[in-house]
C-alpha cells in the first residue's frame, strides 16, 4: 500500500526557516577553521566567532550563492532554465571559486551553460560547489524527489559533473526526505536512491554507513577510516598545497552525514562533530546544520542558535534581496506550487505525492582513472620563467601555493616539462590582463583570454585557469604559455600572471554526443 504524506502549513514553514537557520549558524561555527584541519582532526575552540554574525554571515558564498539562485525563481518561477540560473554567474558581482569560478570563467568566454561545469571544461567538476548551493532545492522540493533531481539537472551541471554533481544531488534529496521522515539513517536511505550505486559517492556513503554500525559510539575510529580509504583528491589545488587539502563534494559530503549520524539526533553535537572532521569546515558545517534544521524545524532549535540569529534574520545576504525570513516565505511559496505540480493537494493540510526515491539514466563519470602525476607550485623550480616576470612579492609574502608570477611583456613565457596526458595551469583574472598563447611540444593549442570586468568583487581573481588540455598522448611533453601581444579590447592592459602546474593520466569523460567536434 502507498504511504501517504501530510504536513500542517505551520510545519512545512517551520521546517523551511529551520533548515535556512541551521545552515547560517552552521557556516557561522565552520567559519573560522575554514581548511585549517586538512587530512587531520580539529581540536580547537567551536565558540561562535564574534565576528561571525556581524561581518561573514552575509558574505558568505555558502549563503549568498543560494540566495542568488532562489532569486531566479522569484524572478521566472517553477519554470527557470538552465540559462536563467547560469546568469547569476555572469551577472552577479560576488565572488566564486573552484567549479563555480571556473564554470563563470567559461561562460563569460560564451560556453553554453550545458559544458560550462563538463570535465573537458573544467578542472574542478568533482569539487564541492553544487552541493554548497544546493540547499534552496531540497527546501522548496518536500518530499518531492522527482523536483529535486529535476533542478538538479537545471543548476547543478552548470558548474559540476559527475561525483560533484551527485553530492548536490543526494544532499537536495536528503532535504526533501526530511520533510517526510525523521530517522536520520531512513532519510539517508532513501536520499541514496537518487545517485548511481556504483558511484564514488555512494560507495563512500555505504563504508560510512557500515563503520557506524561497527562503531556507532566513536566517530574518531570512523573519521580515520575514511581518511585512510578516500582521500584522493583530483583538484588541481590538491597537492599543491599545505596540508592534505580535499575540496570534493562527496568526500565532504561524508562529513556531513558523520555530524547528522554521530549527533544523535542533537542539532549543536551534529554541528560540532562535523566541524571537527575538518577539510571545508563552513560548507560542511552548513549543510549539516540546515538537514539537522529541517528535521527539527525552526521552533526546535536551540535557544542560543535562535538568539544568535535573531538579530539578522531580516537581513539580506550580500548581493541578493533574500534573508533568512524572506527567502523562507518565498520557499514556502514555491513548495506548494511544485506540490501541486506533482499532484498533491492543497488545503487546510498540505497532501504530498509519493514519489519514488530513485535514479534514473546512465552514470556519469567525469575523471575515469585519473591519477595525478606531478603537481608543481608555483615556486617550484620545474616550471622555469623566461623575460622579465615579476617574483619578488610573492618570494617576501608566500601564500602556500596560492600566488602567481606575474608579466605584461609580449613574448615573456612560462615553460615546463611534464608527465601524462592532461596538463593544467593556474592564472589570474583582473580588469587589466591580456591573453596567453598555449603550446605543447611546440604547436600550438589555444590561447586564453584571462580579462574580467572591474565590476565582479576581487578584481584579481587568483584561483582560475590558463591552461586545461587533455586527451594528450600519454608520455612526457612541454607545455609553454607565452604573453600574447593580443588583448581583450576591453582590457586597460596586457598583464599576465600564472601559477601552478599540474598533470593528470587517466581519460575525462567525453563531450555529449552533439557538442564533440565543435569543442
Amino acid at each position: 500500500m502507498a504511504r501517504s504524506y501530510q504536513l500542517s502549513h505551520e510545519q512545512l514553514k517551520d521546517k523551511i526557516l529551520g533548515g535556512w537557520s541551521g545552515k547560517a549558524y552552521g557556516c557561522m561555527m565552520g567559519e573560522p577553521m575554514e581548511f585549517k584541519a586538512q587530512g587531520e582532526i580539529y581540536e580547537g575552540t567551536l565558540d561562535i566567532h564574534p565576528k561571525a554574525p556581524t561581518v561573514w554571515l552575509h558574505n558568505e558564498d555558502d549563503m549568498y550563492v543560494n540566495m542568488a539562485l532562489l532569486e531566479v525563481m522569484q524572478k521566472e518561477g517553477i519554470d527557470a532554465t538552465r540559462d536563467h540560473f547560469a546568469r547569476v554567474f555572469t551577472d552577479s558581482p560576488f565572488m566564486l571559486w573552484h567549479a563555480n569560478g571556473q564554470a563563470r570563467q567559461n561562460l563569460l568566454a560564451g560556453m553554453s551553460a550545458d559544458l560550462s561545469g563538463h570535465p573537458r571544461f573544467n578542472p574542478h567538476a568533482d569539487d564541492i560547489d553544487f552541493q554548497i548551493e544546493c540547499d534552496f532545492i531540497g527546501l522548496i522540493s518536500p518530499g518531492l524527489p522527482a523536483a529535486v533531481t529535476d533542478y538538479a539537472d537545471r543548476v547543478g551541471h552548470i558548474m559540476n559533473y559527475g561525483e560533484g554533481y551527485y553530492a548536490g544531488v543526494f544532499l537536495a534529496s536528503l532535504y526533501a526526505a526530511a520533510f517526510i521522515e525523521n530517522d536520520r539513517l531512513e532519510m539517508i536511505e532513501m536520499a541514496l536512491q537518487t545517485i548511481p550505486v556504483d558511484c564514488d559517492y555512494a560507495l563512500m556513503l555505504r563504508d560510512l554507513l557500515a563503520w557506524y554500525a561497527q562503531e556507532p559510539e566513536d566517530w574518531r575510529v570512523t573519521w580515520q577510516k575514511v581518511e585512510d580509504k578516500w582521500n584522493n583528491d583530483l583538484c588541481p589545488w590538491a597537492k599543491t598545497d599545505a596540508g592534505c587539502f580535499n575540496i570534493q563534494g562527496h568526500f565532504n559530503g561524508v562529513y556531513v552525514l558523520m555530524g547528522i549520524l554521530y549527533g544523535g539526533g542533537d542539532y549543536i553535537k551534529s554541528i560540532s562533530v562535523c566541524t571537527r572532521c575538518g577539510q571545508d569546515t563552513d560548507s560542511n558545517v552548513g549543510n549539516c546544520g540546515g538537514i539537522m534544521g529541517a528535521i527539527i524545524g525552526y521552533e526546535r532549535l536551540p535557544d542560543e542558535v535562535k538568539s544568535e540569529l535573531a538579530p539578522y534574520m531580516d537581513r539580506d545576504y550580500n548581493h541578493t534581496t533574500l534573508s533568512n525570513n524572506s527567502a523562507t516565505q518565498l520557499c514556502y511559496q514555491l513548495a506548494l506550487s511544485l506540490i501541486e505540480k506533482h499532484g498533491g493537494r492543497i488545503g487546510d493540510m498540505i497532501e504530498l505525492p509519493n514519489q519514488p526515491f530513485q535514479f534514473v539514466g546512465e552514470r556519469e563519470v567525469s575523471f575515469i582513472d585519473c591519477q595525478i602525476v606531478d603537481a608543481y607550485p608555483t615556486l617550484d623550480d620545474a616550471i622555469q620563467w623566461h623575460g622579465d616576470w615579476d617574483r619578488d612579492e610573492i618570494l617576501s609574502q608566500p601564500t602556500y601555493g596560492k600566488e602567481v608570477i606575474s608579466s605584461s611583456d609580449y613574448g615573456d613565457y612560462a615553460e615546463v616539462k611534464f608527465r601524462g596526458n592532461c596538463i593544467y595551469m593556474q592564472a589570474a583574472l583582473s580588469s587589466s590582463c591580456g591573453i596567453v598563447d598555449i603550446y605543447i611540444d611546440g604547436e600550438h593549442v589555444g590561447t586564453r583570454d584571462l580579462f574580467i570586468d572591474a565590476g565582479f568583487d576581487h578584481t584579481f581573481h587568483v584561483q582560475a585557469t590558463a591552461v586545461w588540455e587533455t586527451g594528450l598522448d600519454d608520455g612526457e611533453h612541454v607545455l609553454k604559455v607565452v604573453v600574447s601581444e593580443q588583448k581583450n579590447p576591453h582590457s586597460s592592459g596586457f598583464l599576465v600572471s600564472l601559477g601552478r602546474v599540474v598533470s593528470y593520466s587517466g581519460k575525462v569523460a567525453e563531450l555529449p554526443e552533439q557538442y564533440r567536434g565543435n569543442a
